[in-house]
């Protein structure tokens, strides 16, 4: 079936000599792997590599099996072109950190379309804006609302959350648990939106901690989660 999408580039892998595999996700089918040959061998192909760049926006005609198998492209256009999202050393970091953590995240290969504006609108959002350093952490807390298990906030004036359970306590319990300074910090996330990051003021150290915090978090509640390779190089650009 010949499908018009579009599509946010997860991962790609180089296949042989000259082609590529792309994991992307798409506003039509979720999830989807495609094969890319020839696409590295010849400058004058109308597919370029340089499309699959890590969170890269395009618009794609694709053919889909939809067998769980590789899918094939037809045609390729940039549907936004960033403006600094790869220029940036560090908006290019949290590219790389946050498109892995994607891989690690996203498997479903059926439609979601709530999630895939989240991704869109959030993404512009980081191009568009000065601010990157606490981007990371509010993406991957509002990520968790899309993957089914955002805090419960119904009781957030208790002093302890419950990173198992995903509430806040009023008596500590036996599970993972957040108090102290590092539950303001994760509360101070909650419920904002990315025009309010200014406001959260995080020294190097306590930024670093509650990325620990929610890529635990996220291991927990997703089955197979693994913290992202880039995870190292993301802290040394804003230590």
């Amino acid at each position: 079936m010949q499908v018009t999408t579009k599509a946010i580039v997860l991962s790609s892998l180089k296949y042989g000599d000259s082609s590529l595999i792309v994991k992307a996700f798409t506003e039509s089918d979720g999830l989807k792997t495609y094969l890319l040959k020839g696409v590295l061998s010849s400058r004058k192909a109308k597919i370029k590599a340089a499309y699959f760049q890590p969170l890269m926006q395009l618009e794609i005609v694709a053919y889909h099996k939809n067998k769980g198998t590789l899918e094939h492209l037809k045609e390729v256009h940039v549907a936004y072109p960033y403006e600094s999202l790869h220029t940036r050393m560090d908006k290019s970091a949290i590219c790389q950190f946050l498109a892995e953590v994607l891989v690690h995240s996203l498997q479903e290969e059926e439609e979601n379309v709530p999630l895939f504006n989240y991704l869109q609108a959030s993404l512009q959002w980081l191009d568009t804006h000065e601010q990157a350093a606490n981007f990371h952490l509010l993406f991957l807390l509002e990520l968790s609302r899309y993957l089914g298990f955002y805090p419960d906030t119904t009781a957030d004036e208790y002093p302890y959350f419950d990173l198992v359970e995903g509430l806040f306590l009023r008596d500590a319990t036996g599970n993972l648990l957040l108090s102290g300074d590092e539950l303001s910090h994760f509360k101070a996330l909650l419920g904002i939106n990315f025009d309010a990051l200014p406001e959260i003021k995080l020294t190097k150290t306590e930024r670093k901690d509650l990325l620990q915090i929610l890529l635990q978090y996220f291991e927990i509640h997703l089955h197979g989660f693994r913290k992202p390779k880039s995870l190292a190089i993301l802290n040394e650009v804003f230590s």
